[in-house]
C-alpha cells in the first residue's frame, strides 16, 4: 500500500473533489493525509478523523485575505496571484516540507493551486500529481493574452526560486507525471490537451458530507423547480445580483419553486413562503437530483455538478476561472450566459425561459452528463494515483 499527500489550499471548491479521491484511497487500504493552511475546513469536509498537517497561509477572509468584492476581470486576476496565490505558496512551503518530512508519502497531490505542493515534490525528488479542480487553463483560455500568460510564468519562476528547485523546469499547476482534470473534453471543447499522462474523470462528488438539513417536504412537485447559488467565495459581491434574481423568480411563480442558498442574508426572510426557500446554505448534491435549473456564478463545482445531474444553466461568471468556465457551458450549450455586473430581472427571467423551456439546453447537459458518468470521477482518479505510486517505486 502506498501513502498520499493532499496539498490543498483553504478553499471548498478545491478541496471538495479531492475528498472523494482521497475516501476511494483509504478504502483500499492506502494512507492519506493532508496539508493546509485551514484544517479545520479539511476535517469538515474530509471527515473529522482526517489527518492534516497545518500549514501557514491567508485563509479566504480573515484579515489580510479579503478581496474587495467590486475587482474584476485583470484586477482580480492580479489580486488573485500576487494576494493570495502566491503568498499562499510562500507560506505553505514550510508547513509541506514538514508533512512530508513526518508522513513520508509516495506520491504528493497538489491541488493546481497550491503550487508548494508541486514546488516542494519537485524539489525533494518526489513523484507529484496535480488536482485540476478547474478546467479554465485547459481550454486555451490565455491564447489571446499572450501578456498574461507571460506573466504568469514569470510569477511562477520566480516562486519557483524561493521555494523549489531553480533547476525544474515543470509548470506547477500541470504535473508532468500525472494531471487529474476534474472534467471531460466534451465541456472543456475541442483545445483540450491531449497526452499519456492527462486523465479527464470528470467530476468527483463521492465522499462528501452529508450537508445541512433541508425541508424536503416544502418541495413542489408540480413547479419547476430552480436552484440559485453563488457558491461559498461570492457572498460579498452578490447582493444586487440576488435582489434581481429573486424579482424574476417572483414573476414565475406561478410555475417555478426556487431555492436560494444566501449565506450573508442579503434576502428577506421567506420562512412561510410556498414560491421560495431561502437558506444560508443547501445539501447541493441530493438537491441537484430534483432542480430543473440552476442559476449560478459558473464556479467549475458548481457548474460541473449541475450537468452530471443534466440540469442546464444560467451562468454569471464573476471573476477567476468562472468566465472560461461559463464559456465553455455555452459553446457546449448547455446554458446560457449574463452578465453578473447588469443582470436584471428581465434579462435573467429570459435566461431561465430559455433553459427550461428550450429542449436543446436540456439534451445538451444530459450529452455531458452521460460522458461525466463514465469518466469514472473519484474511483478513475484514484486509481490513476495507485499507478502512478507502484510506477515510482
Amino acid at each position: 500500500m502506498s501513502g498520499f499527500l493532499f496539498v490543498v489550499p483553504p478553499l471548498t471548491g478545491h478541496i471538495n473533489p479531492a475528498v472523494g479521491v482521497a475516501a476511494r484511497l483509504t478504502a483500499h487500504g492506502h494512507q492519506v493525509a493532508w496539508a493546509c493552511a485551514d484544517p479545520a475546513l479539511v476535517r469538515r469536509l474530509a471527515g473529522a478523523d482526517a489527518v492534516v498537517f497545518r500549514c501557514a497561509g491567508p485563509v479566504p477572509g480573515t484579515p489580510g485575505a479579503v478581496r474587495p468584492p467590486d475587482l474584476r476581470g485583470a484586477e482580480a486576476l492580479r489580486f488573485l496571484w500576487e494576494g493570495y496565490l502566491l503568498p499562499l505558496a510562500d507560506a505553505m512551503a514550510p508547513g509541506v516540507h514538514a508533512a512530508v518530512a513526518g508522513f513520508r508519502p509516495d506520491v504528493v497531490v497538489a491541488d493546481q493551486q497550491a503550487f508548494a505542493g508541486a514546488l516542494v515534490a519537485e524539489r525533494l525528488g518526489l513523484p507529484w500529481a496535480t488536482s485540476a479542480t478547474t478546467s479554465a487553463e485547459f481550454g486555451g483560455a490565455y491564447d489571446a493574452m499572450p501578456k498574461v500568460a507571460d506573466w504568469l510564468r514569470r510569477r511562477l519562476a520566480e516562486l519557483r526560486a524561493r521555494i523549489g528547485d531553480p533547476a525544474g523546469t515543470a509548470d506547477p499547476r500541470s504535473s508532468p507525471h500525472l494531471l487529474l482534470v476534474f472534467s471531460t473534453p466534451e465541456l472543456i471543447g475541442p483545445r483540450a490537451p491531449s497526452a499519456p499522462h492527462i486523465h479527464y474523470v470528470g467530476p468527483s462528488l463521492a465522499g462528501r458530507p452529508a450537508g445541512p438539513d433541508f425541508p424536503w417536504e416544502r418541495l413542489d412537485r408540480g413547479r419547476a423547480k430552480v436552484l440559485v447559488t453563488l457558491g461559498t467565495a461570492n457572498a460579498d459581491a452578490g447582493g444586487r445580483f440576488l435582489a434581481e434574481t429573486l424579482a424574476a423568480l417572483r414573476d414565475r411563480a406561478d410555475r417555478i419553486q426556487a431555492v436560494i442558498t444566501d449565506p450573508a442574508g442579503t434576502l428577506p426572510a421567506t420562512a412561510d413562503d410556498p414560491d421560495l426557500l431561502i437558506l444560508p446554505s443547501v445539501p447541493q448534491l441530493p438537491l441537484l437530483e430534483r432542480m430543473d435549473a440552476v442559476v449560478c456564478h459558473a464556479g467549475h463545482n458548481t457548474v460541473c455538478e449541475a450537468l452530471w445531474h443534466g440540469v442546464p444553466l444560467v451562468v454569471a461568471p464573476i471573476r477567476d476561472d468562472q468566465p472560461v468556465v461559463a464559456g465553455q457551458v455555452v459553446d457546449a450549450g448547455a446554458g446560457v450566459r449574463v452578465r453578473f455586473g447588469r443582470a436584471t430581472a428581465a434579462r435573467l427571467g429570459e435566461g431561465l425561459d430559455t433553459v427550461l423551456h428550450d429542449p436543446a439546453h436540456r439534451a445538451a447537459a444530459a450529452r455531458i452528463s452521460a460522458v461525466f458518468r463514465t469518466a469514472g470521477g473519484a474511483g478513475a482518479a484514484a486509481a490513476h494515483l495507485a499507478r502512478l505510486a507502484g510506477e515510482s517505486r
